[in-house]
């Protein structure tokens, strides 16, 4: 009966959630045994253990390992021949290379659209006083070189056409390079004209301008409306050519024809090498500035106006 009355006092469990009874959960679960989602008291926070994406804590990231990266050897540009001088001595090799073709004084084998940076070193500081005059003749051999007035004087009038174009063009151009070319002293036309018209009073015809004179001018005109260190480039090396060259046309000519009279066409005001000095000079100032390409462009250049050159000096003995 006693056993009936205690059966019948007993309440049936609380349905509340268990998550809600701490003493419920101490007596299910052992104190050893430690569950902290479940347990919870003033001391002591809920730490979960699940973590999610948005998880502050920190994580260690396996780096990735790839094959090892091989660095390419940078190449060096072999220098050109005298680069580290200036464009004016690039230049210079170029009139070297031409003038030794074959060990001769000669601009036939020459085609100026092949020239590039192989450029053959020579061990003479300035091109030989005979180069101009190996231009004329195609071959140096002084046995040959016979001129005649009629060649002379159309050599004078195209030569004038030339340096008169030189001239107009730095005098007229808006172009601030062609501003440094200006009244160099090394100007040529008005000393021609003298001459022209010396042999004019002597009753010796002078001609038109012939093909030679009026195809380079016409080039000139072209360059230097287009590429103003492609026309420097050429501007440079008719002086240098005439300078270089002239004095030993002028003594062949004066000694063969004019009874050793001296033209105004090989007279300077100065030095006409140190005047040629600061026009060599100003061109390698610019020179920095232009790209690689600008200058084997310019070589290219130096290379077409020897051959020019060459076709107006070869009038002389036709």
């Amino acid at each position: 009966m006693a056993l009936l009355s205690l059966t019948a006092s007993c309440k049936p469990p609380s349905m509340e959630p268990l998550v809600h009874s701490s003493s419920l959960i101490s007596l299910l679960f052992p104190s050893q045994l430690k569950f902290p989602n479940l347990i919870k008291n003033k001391n002591h926070k809920i730490i979960t253990c699940c973590s999610n994406s948005n998880s502050s804590l920190p994580t260690t990231a396996t780096p990735s390992v790839g094959p090892p990266v091989m660095k390419k050897r940078k190449r060096y540009r072999k220098p050109y021949p005298g680069e580290n001088k200036g464009i004016t001595e690039e230049m210079r090799f170029v009139a070297m290379k031409l003038r030794n073709i074959k060990g001769k004084h000669t601009h036939k084998t020459v085609k100026s659209d092949d020239d590039d940076d192989s450029c053959q070193d020579s061990e003479n500081d300035s091109v030989s006083e005979k180069e101009e005059e190996g231009n004329g003749d195609g071959d140096g051999d002084d046995d040959i070189w016979i001129p005649s007035m009629e060649g002379f004087v159309k050599y004078l009038v195209d030569s004038k056409l030339v340096f008169d174009t030189l001239e107009r063009i730095v005098d007229k151009s808006d172009d601030v390079s062609y501003t440094y070319f200006r009244k160099t002293g090394l100007e040529r036309s008005e000393g021609l004209a003298k001459d022209l018209e010396w042999f004019s009073q002597r009753n010796i015809e002078i001609p038109e301008p012939s093909t030679p004179g009026t195809s380079y001018v016409k080039y000139l005109e072209e360059l230097a409306e287009d590429n103003a260190p492609l026309f420097l480039s050429h501007f440079y090396n008719i002086y240098f050519s005439h300078i270089a060259g002239g004095q030993v046309i002028s003594r062949k000519v004066s000694d063969k024809l004019l009874q050793g009279r001296e033209l105004e066409f090989y007279r300077w005001d100065g030095d006409a090498q140190e005047l040629l000095k600061g026009v060599r000079e100003k061109l390698n100032m610019l020179g920095e500035h232009w790209t690689r390409d600008e200058k084997n462009k310019c070589l290219k250049e130096a290379a077409k106006s020897f051959r020019y050159l060459g076709q107006i000096v070869r009038l002389i003995i036709l």
